[in-house]
């Protein structure tokens, strides 16, 4: 028989074994240990950069609201009185809301005229009925509908009344030659001021319109949708008293100036008339 194995080679396998498992891998000792240019980096980040774990890291901080533009945040007010003083002054505002009357409503006629103050307030607003029937409302400018006609007071009444309200004051609006059109009325040039005459805001020479003067001169947004004769008034009156210094003085010279110039001509022209006229006595010496 063959000799038996001697029994010592089993414990050295089972020693062998032990030795051929794996010894557990040691814990990283975290990334500064393992890259020497870590800190170095961390240094350079700024202090509320985290890079932790995403559990670890904080909760983001909600992004900071901007303020509103100022510009636009100005567009969005309403022009308001300036006082509570409803009397009137010597400067007032006009401004009309017409509907279109006979054929095919082509034609212009007045269906509310507003007069507000110095101030910004209202010292009159009254619907008018027209003299004729009214074929077009034109509510998406006027604002005027059936209804308003109910309370409508009859034109003469209402021309009355604004014609002894302007008399001796300086009339303030836009376009007022179409105002006192439909209102069969007429002012003194002198008193008469008009935002869509005065040199100083014309553009390349161009009228412009209301809406845009009062966008960059009060930075204020009117006529968006339906116009109001009370905000429109208001806005020609603010707009006027804004430049009323310089506007005043611009009136003044070219007063001045026409003055000068029809002086000069009548006494050219007398003199020119004495020249040919046989009647002058000639002086002998």
């Amino acid at each position: 028989m063959a000799a038996e194995r001697p029994s010592s080679v089993a414990p050295a396998t089972a020693a062998n074994r032990r030795t051929l498992k794996r010894k557990p891998k040691a814990k990283s000792a975290g990334p500064s240990a393992l890259n020497p240019n870590w800190a170095q980096l961390q240094s350079k980040l700024p202090a509320s950069t985290f890079l932790g774990k995403r559990k670890q890291r904080p909760a983001p901080s909600p992004p900071p609201q901007l303020s509103p533009d100022p510009e636009e945040a100005e567009l969005t007010i309403k022009l308001e009185p300036t006082s509570d003083d409803t009397s009137l002054t010597k400067a007032l505002a006009l401004d009309c809301e017409m509907v279109g009357v006979g054929a095919g409503g082509s034609k212009s006629a007045l269906a509310r005229v507003t007069l507000v103050n110095s101030f910004g307030n209202v010292v009159y607003d009254e619907y008018v009925r027209p003299m004729e029937r009214i074929v077009d409302y034109r509510t998406h400018i006027s604002g005027i509908r059936p209804k308003h006609m109910n309370k409508a007071k009859d034109f003469s009444i209402v021309q009355k009344d604004v014609a002894e309200l302007i008399t001796g004051r300086v009339l303030v609006g836009h376009a007022l030659h179409h105002d006192l059109k439909v209102l069969l009325l007429g002012h003194p040039k002198k008193d008469i001021r008009d935002t869509s005459e005065y040199e100083f805001f014309r553009r390349e020479g161009k009228r412009r319109s209301l809406k845009d003067l009062a966008s960059q001169e009060l930075c204020v947004k009117i006529q968006q949708k339906e116009h109001c004769p009370i905000e429109d008034a208001r806005a020609a009156m603010f707009i006027y008293k804004k430049h009323k210094k310089g506007w005043e003085k611009n009136r003044k010279d070219q007063f001045r100036f026409k003055n000068k110039k029809l002086k000069k001509r009548g006494s050219k022209k007398s003199s020119e008339g004495n020249e040919k006229d046989p009647n002058v006595p000639t002086v002998l010496l």
